[in-house]
């Protein structure tokens, strides 16, 4: 691949303001997933180096808090143009090594500099406050402290936008931060990284490294310099996250975790609209997104028509390489994603489910499947009852919103929801129903830099985004100044 930037494609970690390789010379090999091609090798760094990262970014730490807000925006916001000078080559490192279509690999890198830009600015704006004293003679407030050393471990699906989401927060409030990318996408990481070095962060404050999976991840959190935990991933490895972080001393915590969204189609829906919807919610990033319409739940005077036209238009959506024009479905991450897939389907099928569109592998071959419509799915089925972070659509019927309420809630997860209804006491009934912390009504797009994105139940702790996005990364510190010479008060 061409690149406008000529050293924007890493292979090397990022630590300290220095990039290194492994002490043991051990890499991991990166696949293309739409061909298994090899597109390159990084390093698996040692624990000692991994530790070695964090006493870098714990002595930036000392300094780096007190630079002044007007100069750590001023970086954050050079950071963020080089993002958008470069969004192209980052674009074509995202594809190349996740496989999502091209063009939603823009809208990633798009939507990755918006958080960077946000947090830039709003961070100006992370003020204390002046208590009214109870006290005589003291004057009472509070000012907000970065936390100090930030890990932040992220996931193979986002491998730009969970960086940005949690790296401009932290860095913004003063915090350091540690990224750990999945070793199946780290090309991206390693590429903001050449950026940042480039907008002018000092040694240590931006780091990202690579190692063995579970060491990597007990490393970072384990260590008691540090102070922040921010993780995107399962909601199992989450809780072994959250497990090592109590065992390792009281942290701050942000775990934004799987989901299993409902996708609500009422009696009184458009169906037109529902179904392009409902095409948006599921496929994006080939269905591989912790936000995707998981169980699509239809009243049951539309189901039929509902089932007819969706699987249609399922039949007609594009599938193949990220950069072949118009592609609109890319290839599973991996192996294993393909054949999880693929047993789902086999198990619907084989417990009574009507296969409408797709089904199986599809004739491009490697880790591509068809697109998926699975009607009449029910409890039971591992496709209704499991997260599918794949091309697949589970779908069945309802006939009271009490009843579709109790199916959707009918989850350990509650991250993300989809309603199509035109009546408002509906909508009304349905968003302050449903055990969801994120409720879209008639549209896919709800995401953004200044909405606070996280879960409820096992779908995480803590939001990303917004003014909440900062809480992992500060503490509020109270102070009473007394004896300060003021008018005592009179008493009658």
């Amino acid at each position: 691949m061409l690149l406008g930037h000529p050293v924007l494609f890493k292979s090397l970690c990022y630590v300290d303001g220095r990039w290194i390789h492994s002490d043991s010379a051990a890499t991991v090999a990166v696949q293309n997933p739409a061909d298994q091609e090899v597109i390159g090798h990084v390093p698996m760094l040692e624990r000692a180096q991994i530790e070695a990262a964090v006493g870098a970014a714990h002595r930036a730490f000392e300094s780096w808090r007190w630079v002044p807000q007007e100069r750590r925006s001023a970086i954050l916001l050079r950071w963020h143009e080089l993002i958008l000078r470069h969004q192209h080559d980052l674009a074509g490192i995202l594809s190349l090594e996740q496989g999502k279509p091209l063009a939603e690999s823009r809208g990633e890198i798009a939507y990755a500099a918006s958080f960077v830009e946000w947090y830039a600015n709003d961070a100006k704006r992370l003020c204390g406050r002046t208590i009214p004293t109870h006290i005589n003679g003291a004057h009472l407030g509070t000012v907000m402290e970065p936390v100090g050393v930030a890990a932040l471990i992220t996931p193979w699906n986002f491998p730009v936008a969970m960086i940005t989401r949690k790296a401009a927060a932290a860095l913004a409030a003063g915090c350091t931060a540690i990224v750990k990318p999945a070793h199946e996408t780290p090309f991206s990481a390693l590429a903001l990284a050449q950026l940042a070095e480039e907008a002018g962060f000092p040694a240590g404050v931006f780091n990202v490294v690579l190692g063995e999976p579970q060491m990597a991840m007990e490393a970072l959190v384990r260590d008691v310099r540090v102070r922040a935990i921010s993780f995107t991933g399962s909601t199992r490895v989450g809780g072994l996250v959250a497990r090592a972080a109590a065992e390792s001393g009281i942290k701050k915590l942000a775990l934004e975790l799987g989901g299993n969204a409902p996708f609500i189609v009422t009696e009184d829906a458009d169906l037109d609209q529902a179904v392009k919807v409902a095409i948006g919610a599921k496929f994006q990033t080939s269905g591989q997104d912790c936000c995707a319409a998981n169980r699509i739940f239809v009243a049951a005077p539309l189901y039929e028509q509902f089932v007819q036209r969706y699987s249609e238009a399922v039949r007609a959506l594009k599938v193949g390489p990220a950069f072949e024009a118009g592609v609109e479905v890319g290839p599973l991450m991996h192996q294993a994603a393909f054949d999880t897939t693929a047993a789902r389907v086999a198990d619907a099928r084989t417990k009574g489910a009507r296969i409408t569109a797709g089904g199986q592998a599809h004739a491009l071959g490697g880790w591509f499947f068809e697109p998926t419509v699975v009607a009449d799915a029910a409890p039971g089925m591992r496709i209704y009852d499991e997260e599918n972070f794949a091309p697949t659509s589970a779908i069945s019927s309802f006939n009271t919103l009490d009843e579709v309420v109790s199916k959707a809630n009918d989850t350990e997860h509650g991250l993300a929801a989809y309603v199509c209804a035109t009546r408002m006491d509906t909508i009304f009934q349905l968003v302050r129903r449903l055990d969801f912390a994120m409720i879209s009504v008639n549209g896919v797009k709800f995401t953004g830099a200044t909405i606070p994105f996280g879960g409820m139940k096992a779908s995480g702790l803590g939001r990303e985004g917004g003014s909440e996005g900062f809480e992992p990364f500060v503490e509020t510190k109270y102070f009473c100044l007394g004896n300060l010479g003021l008018p005592l008060s009179v008493t009658a």
